[in-house]
């Protein structure tokens, strides 16, 4: 069974998010399907599909494209071949680590690592023959600061359909973030919010519009919502930049490290089933950590790091490192939140940062700072 440009549902082994002409030029090369063939079931002219292969084929200089490819080309072997066992199995019954992603998935790591790279100075950084790539974000004076960890496969999706683009190839490749990958962040924060506001098309709908709107307004006037801003750089990142009277940084960066590591822990936490948890009740209500027979990993080590960050916090010195590094809302929209006079919460938010620096410190020593 062949597939064309215009169904992506078509022929197995493939996920739905992969492009039209990624999907020809794999038909093409790995089932040795004609360019003419691939055109009459596209409706279109042969020399488009064939000018898709030749654009496929040069990107294959790119590392992350070239291993994309070589992913998506693998995972259609075993599904033609399985298909020939007469093994009734769709494309998402593979896994492993070699697996592609689908579509759900990329859509959830590209709203975490696109934000990090629309940050000023942040790029990609992939090494040959790493199954991780890391966002790495310039501090200035030479200094830089990782800000995501990215696994392989998520990394050449979003390089197969231009969402990053090389501009430093090389043993270790730099990727900046592209126009259709600021266009796609938009897009999937917008998908994101229509569902969480309730208008996603498996969501209940409303009776009437102004039922709607009025959902809307509470959840807008609900001081325990969550804050979800699309930033192009966050709050820290533009506090680091401030020099005291001495010329020496308001933040030095193990404290922006910290803050860094502790909005890591919170991108984590949200990956696991619950997807809505509140934060802020942990900053005056006590933490249940229950009874493990073995330690947490993944999401939920990242919770466990998560709350008990806060509970070093407490309140106070919590909501100014929670809503600023992890909500990503502005100094002077906390200040007025809180209630703190201006420009005090910069101050706040130091001495937050130097007691975060602290916790991760003994938590490292106590050999509890892997992330993953």
């Amino acid at each position: 069974m062949t597939f064309c440009c215009t169904d992506k549902a078509t022929g197995p082994g493939f996920p739905a998010w992969v492009p039209d002409d990624a999907r020809n030029y794999l038909a093409h090369t790995v089932d040795g399907e004609a360019i003419r063939k691939l055109a009459r079931e596209a409706g279109c002219h042969a020399s488009t599909v064939l000018r898709q292969v030749r654009r496929i084929e040069t990107l294959r200089d790119d590392p992350l494209v070239d291993g994309a490819l070589s992913r998506l080309g693998a995972m259609r072997t075993r599904a033609i071949a399985r298909q020939a066992t007469k093994e009734r199995t769709q494309m998402t019954d593979f896994s492993g680590p070699d697996a592609a992603p689908d579509e759900r998935k990329l859509s959830r790591e590209a709203r975490r690592v696109l934000r990090r790279l629309c940050e000023r100075g942040a790029v990609l950084a992939v090494a040959a023959e790493m199954d991780k790539a890391v966002v790495v974000r310039d501090t200035g004076e030479g200094g830089s600061a990782r800000t995501a960890v990215v696994d392989a496969p998520i990394a050449q999706a979003m390089a197969l359909k231009g969402w990053i683009a090389c501009d430093a190839p090389g043993r270790i490749s730099r990727y900046r973030i592209t126009s259709a990958g600021r266009a796609a962040l938009g897009r999937l924060v917008a998908e994101q919010e229509t569902r969480l506001r309730g208008f996603a098309e498996a969501q209940a709908g409303f009776d009437s519009g102004r039922a709607a709107e009025a959902a809307m307004q509470a959840e807008e006037d609900d001081p325990q919502a969550r804050r979800r801003t699309l930033m192009h750089e966050a709050p820290l990142a533009l506090l680091a930049r401030r020099r005291d009277k001495d010329g020496a940084p308001f933040l030095p960066d193990d404290l922006v490290r910290a803050g860094e590591r502790l909005r890591e822990d919170f991108e984590l936490a949200q990956m696991g089933p619950r997807v809505a948890q509140n934060w802020d009740q942990f900053l005056t209500a006590g933490i249940d950590r229950g009874v493990s027979q073995e330690p947490p990993r993944g999401p939920e080590a990242a919770r466990a790091r998560l709350t008990a960050a806060l509970r070093e916090l407490g309140p106070g010195l919590g909501d100014a490192a929670l809503q600023c590094c992890c909500y990503l809302e502005g100094l002077e929209v906390t200040e007025k939140r809180m209630g703190w006079s201006a420009r005090s919460g910069k101050i706040v938010l130091r001495i937050a940062l130097q007691r975060l620096h602290r916790f991760y410190d003994d938590l490292n020593a106590n050999g509890g700072g892997m992330i993953g």
